[in-house]
């Protein structure tokens, strides 16, 4: 097993390195002052000038489309052991992603169609989501279930001449609340008589159609995420033409399972690189400042952090880089429970450093003056989103213990998990 990266990768490393010391460091209190100025004048739906500026010369340095294997739209797109180190830099900044067309629910809804849609959805939805031109939100968790187990869902997709009609209600679809969202993948149920995993399928629904409502937005530890903002979105006999299912129906689960896995590596290496900013961050405080006779970084509990977050972070980077390995070699079905750990331990393993990095801030550290509270919300509800901790939990223990039954590990379901 091979980790170091190739020369290629490590240029465009010192690239996208640079990138970040001219462009995304120097724009970050812009950034937020854009989306306060929003806030104060009455709507913080409005996409930030400062991305729509860097995103032209993301282009023009390479850095676009980064996150997508194998595609011939997007060739460009890297292996996902390739993509992980430049996706752990992109996590230092969590707004930057979107800079180089490789945020989140986007790259995962790109994948989706890449994988499974008709080269008519391709054409229509996915070229101009790799152009960046619109955002996209994946509709699967839902408020009535608890949607950790995603077979409990019960919005419904039935089938009704040439179209299917959809009802339900959704919540928690991240990006639904930016107004260049012009389309949502929808997952529900068209035949709940069907076996337990084949009962689901997924529906391209464009955003503008009759029947979607908007209901609110969901805040998370009371941060709106503006411009991007999570939904709760409600479909009320809402029709799409029956060419706009993904794979077919009873594919949903199937497809979801595709989805998620790349999705957990991209969100475990981002959430490395916050960890390691929030590592940086704590060792310069630590070194500013004094408290009782000698700088904080002398003190023993400081430095006895310090060493712990470092071999964390150091083992969950390795974790992960495992992971994103076994997904390109023998591919996801093998890897899932590689899959499975990283999305435990890299959160908390962030969280951790979070932590400690807010309390040498002291109280500071818990204030709008430094990005460490926003990042703790963020992380925090990692821990949720694409699978709950005890979730992912419970299918490694099975895994585990499989190797010591009578049991194929192969039968074992992995969680389609994406909400609370």
């Amino acid at each position: 097993m091979d980790f170091e990266y190739s020369p290629k990768v490590k240029e465009m490393q010192a690239k996208l390195l640079a990138f970040f010391d001219q462009h995304i460091y120097p724009n970050e209190k812009r950034f937020a002052e854009e989306i306060d100025a929003n806030r104060r004048a009455g709507n913080a739906w409005i996409p930030t000038k400062v991305i729509e500026e860097l995103k032209p010369l993301a282009r023009e340095a390479g850095l676009w489309n980064l996150f997508l294997p194998r595609s011939p739209r997007a060739p460009q797109g890297l292996s996902n052991l390739e993509y992980a180190t430049l996706c752990e830099i992109m996590g230092r900044v969590p707004w930057s992603a979107e800079v180089f067309n490789c945020a989140a629910p986007d790259t995962g809804n790109m994948e989706t169609l890449e994988r499974y849609a008709s080269e008519e959805l391709k054409d229509k939805w996915l070229e101009p989501l790799l152009a960046g031109e619109i955002r996209s939100a994946f509709l699967m968790t839902e408020p009535a279930v608890a949607s950790s187990d995603a077979t409990n869902i019960e919005c419904r997709i039935e089938r009704d001449g040439d179209h299917y009609v959809i009802n339900g209600t959704k919540w928690w679809s991240s990006g639904a609340g930016d107004p260049r969202c012009k389309v949502y993948i929808v997952m529900g149920k068209t035949d709940p008589e069907a076996g337990r995993h084949e009962q689901q399928s997924m529906v391209v629904v464009p955003a503008d159609t009759p029947g979607i409502t908007i209901k609110r937005f969901l805040p998370v530890f009371g941060y709106d995420d503006a411009p991007h903002g999570h939904m709760e979105i409600e479909l009320k006999n809402v029709r799409v033409p029956v060419a706009n299912i993904l794979l077919g129906e009873g594919r949903g689960f199937e497809i979801a399972q595709g989805r998620l896995g790349p999705g957990r590596i991209h969100h475990c290496m981002r959430s490395i690189g916050v960890a390691e900013r929030a590592l940086e961050l704590l060792c310069k405080r630590a070194l500013s400042r004094v408290a009782f006779g000698k700088p904080v970084s002398a003190q023993g509990v400081t430095q006895e952090r310090i060493a712990e977050a470092r071999c964390e972070i150091e083992m969950a980077r390795l974790l992960t880089l495992k992971a994103a390995y076994m997904m390109d070699t023998v591919g996801n079905k093998v890897a899932k429970a590689e899959i499975a750990m990283i999305k435990v331990v890299a959160p908390n393993v962030a969280l951790k450093v979070i932590d400690w990095a807010i309390q040498v801030h002291g109280a500071a550290g818990v204030s709008s003056d430094f990005p460490l509270a926003s990042w703790w919300a963020h992380q925090r509800t990692l821990r949720l989103a694409d699978g709950p901790d005890e979730v992912h939990r419970n299918a490694i223990a099975k895994l585990e213990l499989a190797k010591h039954m009578n049991v194929n590990p192969d039968t074992i379901k992995m969680p389609v998990a994406r909400g609370f």
